[in-house]
């Protein structure tokens, strides 16, 4: 892990494309703002981990259909 110090309106580059920018600093909190393009996902930790969980419900859902489906007779029979 890289470690960084920044004093507030400091950023950070990430690539040539992703800038990490220190906006505020307050009690025990820092504000950022994030520029990056808008291919590139970017979200709160708790957030990507909650998007990755609805994921992989899906595609273990999807396996299910699938093996359920494999089950059915042939109708159209090549």
């Amino acid at each position: 892990m890289l470690v960084l110090t920044r004093k507030e309106n400091e950023s950070i580059m990430i690539g040539s494309d992703i800038e990490v920018k220190v906006l505020d600093l307050k009690d025990n909190q820092v504000k950022l703002g994030i520029v990056a393009p808008r291919h590139i996902a970017v979200h709160r930790h708790e957030i990507y981990m909650a998007i990755q969980a609805e994921n992989a419900q899906a595609a273990a859902a999807a396996d299910v259909s699938a093996a359920h489906l494999s089950n059915i007779p042939k109708l159209f029979p090549r």
